[in-house]
């Protein structure tokens, strides 16, 4: 079966042009990883690219452990998908030994221990607070490609740290880095691009190497890792991006939308495909997301792929305050859950980390188990490696009992009962976790064995690729990018929240506009916003954001209006 036929018409349009400079423009739930891995596997097929002359490049790990496995999937093995930063890394570490004749720098574990020495030095003694966010304004000023000169002119400082002591500091942050042979995040994508300007037979050998590139959400590029794109492409135009204006969301972090805005003027000849036939979400969501986006640069007009005519609107409901909130919230998701949805198909998420503690609490109190996306990683969990170290070392003396009763007994001697305990807490995620790996194994396929089933593990731990947990997923708007849910609450929806107080200027508003955009492009059935009028003591007004999607009361009928009571009292009946 060729890489094109399971693509629809500008899927297959996209992933059939092979050679030149390619611009997929992908709405949310349009199949962009698919027409990455299914463009690349077509060049494989057709004899045009060779596997190892790819390089598809990610922004996160776990991204690129995805691409990985969906191409193994489909037959192609032998792909550079990685980070920046790993193939940055991965070229410094080969090419560094030759040109300096001593192995590379170590890389700095903790920015902001470095940077209190640093402090130190000048007798200054700023907040474990403020290092962090000198950190932050540190790498944003490295992936800007400005020096410590060319960025006090633009008169960014932090909190607590006035201009000059901010130029001093940075200064010997990189004198103490230079000590000691170390580089941080940023220095690697910076070293990188100035070896490969400045030695042209480094330059020559990965030019020889990779031929062909992809990029991922495009749109989050920031000007260090275009010109390292750049330096990697040489006088080629092998190059297909990827990527959805409306969800640049890191701009704090130095993403520049306008190289993705701006490829088909820097490249005349570019192929610019526009996907935008959503597979994800449901009609009346959909025009809610392009209410909210109606008019932004890049933005894209989304289309159901299916017509559903019991589709629901989305729902938008006030609360007096936060705890109501929560609890109004976790009463839905009870109730959602008696009428037979898993928890794993909810998701509440929430513009910071500090809105998660009430919610929790709301749903912990309801007997729901949740987790929080960002927390310890699923193959990180001392429970999970436990268990893979035990099925591994049951795998070298198998008994009679079978693969599946031989996994079950493995995991019960670690603890797995038949019932879970007390939502919440350690124990809970403990349980949560071998349950998961005991579904893995009911899934597995008849010729599955403990030695096959812990390598699977294995690889799947290499590639970031962790098993759905029953639980209520909790995230911010940030950590809930490129993922979905079929049930998805949105809290906090009133000024000072969503968009953030401290967003004031009109492109700060327009990326807290993009961060909800991305919040409501994660639901595929039902989608539920919610405000409340008090935080604290002060008073709030709902997010303008509500207004400019609609509610029936403005007479648009995008968003349905509920009451607070509704849901509670439907779940005591």
């Amino acid at each position: 079966m060729s890489a094109l036929e399971a693509l629809d018409d500008r899927q297959r349009e996209a992933a059939s042009v092979l050679r030149g400079p390619v611009a997929v423009l992908a709405g949310a739930g349009t199949g962009k990883t698919r027409v990455i891995t299914h463009r690349i596997a077509h060049g494989v097929d057709t004899g045009a690219y060779s596997p190892s002359r790819v390089m598809a490049v990610t922004f996160t790990a776990k991204a690129a452990g995805e691409l990985r496995g969906r191409l193994r999937a489909l037959g192609v093995e032998g792909v550079a998908a990685r980070t920046f930063h790993a193939a940055a890394l991965a070229q410094l570490n080969f090419f560094w030994p030759t040109l300096a004749g001593s192995p590379a720098p170590s890389i700095i574990d903790n920015k902001v221990r470095l940077l209190g020495q640093a402090a130190d030095s000048m007798r200054l003694r700023p907040s474990t607070a403020t290092l962090r966010d000198i950190a932050s304004e540190i790498e944003w000023r490295k992936v800007s490609m400005l020096s410590v000169e060319q960025h006090s002119l633009l008169g960014r400082t932090v909190s607590g740290i006035d201009s000059a002591q901010f130029v001093e500091l940075q200064q010997r942050y990189e004198a103490l880095k230079d000590e000691r042979r170390q580089l941080d995040f940023e220095d690697v994508l910076l070293a990188c691009a100035g070896m490969l300007e400045a030695e042209p037979r480094v330059a020559a050998s990965v030019h020889e190497q990779y031929r062909h590139f992809t990029v991922d959400e495009y749109q989050d590029v920031s000007p260090l890792q275009n010109r390292l794109l750049e330096l990697w492409l040489g006088d080629r135009k092998d190059i297909c991006v990827v990527g959805d204006a409306s969800q640049t969301i890191y701009s704090f972090a130095g993403a520049e939308q306008r190289f993705l805005l701006e490829f088909e003027r820097r490249h005349p000849d570019a192929t610019v495909v526009r996907l935008e036939t959503n597979y994800r979400s449901q009609a009346p969501i959909l025009e809610a997301a392009n209410a909210l986006m109606k008019g932004r640069p890049g933005a894209l007009e989304l289309i159901p792929a299916r017509e559903t005519f019991n589709a629901e609107s989305p729902t938008v409901t006030a609360y007096d305050s936060e705890r109501d909130e929560a609890e109004g919230i976790a009463a839905a998701v009870a109730a959602r859950i008696e009428s037979g949805a898993s928890p794993s198909e909810i998701a509440v998420l929430y513009r910071a980390h500090a809105q998660s503690a009430v919610l929790q609490q709301a749903l912990a109190a309801e007997g729901i188990p949740t987790s929080v996306l960002g927390g310890t990683r699923f193959f990180a969990m001392p429970e999970v490696r436990q268990a893979i170290l035990a099925l591994r070392a049951a795998a070298v003396a198998p008994t009679e009992q079978g693969f599946l009763p031989g996994v079950q007994r493995v995991l019960r001697e670690l603890g797995l009962s038949d019932e879970p305990p007390a939502a919440g807490g350690a124990q809970r995620d403990g349980w949560e976790a071998r349950r998961a790996i005991l579904r893995l194994a009911e899934d597995a396929g008849p010729d599955e064995n403990l030695r096959t089933f812990s390598d699977a593990l294995m690889a799947r731990a290499k590639d970031q690729h962790e098993p759905t947990m029953r639980t209520v997923t909790l995230s911010t708007l940030h950590a809930a990018k490129g993922l979905e849910w079929p049930h998805v609450h949105l809290a906090g929806w009133a000024e000072g929240a969503l968009p953030i107080s401290y967003a004031t200027g009109f492109e700060a508003i327009d990326e807290e506009r993009r961060l909800a955009y991305v919040g409501v492009t994660r639901a595929a059935r039902t989608l539920s916003l919610s405000w409340s009028r008090s935080a604290g003591r002060g008073e709030r007004a709902p997010s303008r954001f509500l207004a400019e999607m609609g509610t029936t009361a403005r007479g648009t009928g995008i968003l349905h209006e509920t009451s607070p009571n509704a849901t509670r009292a439907g779940h005591r009946r």
